[in-house]
């Protein structure tokens, strides 16, 4: 199996080279091999590469700068996905894309599925549907795996925020009035290369075609960020107290979702995956940064 995975450098990215079985071949871009900004040359790369599966790791996350870059966001977010996709599609190529929880307005206490109304209320929510539009439209094999709070021993996430601030602050307000599912990168990672293995053995003129559509993944039980926050700590020994507040008392240039629970059912049925606990995730997480043993 040959995977070209756009996005070496964020956790995800770093995830899926960590996990890549050893008679697979991964190839993965980023910058300056590749640049999202032009989504032609984005286009052609895959045009050109040897390989069997597309997975795009990649995408702008900054979620309250997008409001005032609308427009770089548009284009690794959406524009970039769709002329990837077309040109995985022009090869007959699945193309494995990671989207988000944003894209729905966060009503209500169920969880959403893949089929669930669209609503993002901000611009990175926006671009990241569009993007999925762009997928689908392309008309090729794909999957697009939207999944929610995603956290790593890599790069910025709310994980390592906590345990910095937890040290230098004897309490921290965070809002308890958004629930989501914290995923483990680590997990998401794992997920799409069992997708990746279900695209090697329907292939190849098989009389099963690769099962394209939208699905949910993240991590179990449903939390809040403040109760995430109280995980970390308890697993920690971190003696910061974690103070609930509403949203309306932590204002941000985007407006965040309240529920951004996702009926993961879908993936289990037809892949197979699981929904992951998110607290031994977090546990591996702090093992790898040293914080517990």
């Amino acid at each position: 199996m040959k995977i070209l995975t756009i996005g070496r450098v964020g956790q995800l990215g770093t995830e899926l080279a960590r996990q890549c079985p050893a008679d697979w071949t991964m190839t993965s871009l980023d910058l300056p091999e590749i640049d999202l900004t032009d989504p032609t040359g984005a286009a052609a790369l895959i045009a050109e590469a040897d390989a069997d599966i597309v997975i795009n790791a990649a995408a702008y996350t900054a979620v309250d700068k997008a409001e005032s870059e609308q427009d770089l966001a548009r284009a690794i977010n959406a524009d970039a996905p769709r002329a990837m996709a077309q040109a995985a599609a022009a090869k007959g190529l699945p193309f494995l894309h990671v989207s988000t929880d944003y894209v729905y307005d966060g009503s209500g206490t169920s969880p959403f599925k893949p089929g669930s109304p669209v609503g993002p209320l901000n611009v990175y929510g926006r671009t990241k549907l569009a993007g999925d539009q762009g997928v689908i439209a392309a008309g090729g094999p794909y999957a697009i795996l939207r999944t929610s709070w995603v956290f790593s021993a890599h790069g910025g996430n709310f994980v390592k925020t906590m345990l910095r601030l937890g040290r230098e602050r004897e309490k921290l307000t965070i809002v308890a009035d958004q629930v989501g599912g914290p995923t483990p990168a680590a997990d998401i990672a794992a997920a799409l290369l069992a997708m990746a293995r279900h695209a090697r053995v329907t292939s190849g003129g098989s009389e099963h075609a690769f099962p394209s559509g939208i699905y949910h993944f993240s991590g179990a039980p449903d939390v809040s960020w403040a109760g995430f926050a109280r995980e970390i700590f308890a697993q920690t020994g971190i003696t910061c107290v974690v103070e609930d507040i509403p949203t309306s008392s932590y204002p941000t240039p985007a407006e965040r979702p309240a529920n951004s629970r996702l009926d993961c059912t879908s993936l289990h049925r037809v892949f197979g995956i699981q929904r992951p606990d998110w607290r031994a995730g977090l546990s591996d997480v702090l093992k790898e940064l040293g914080e517990i043993a």
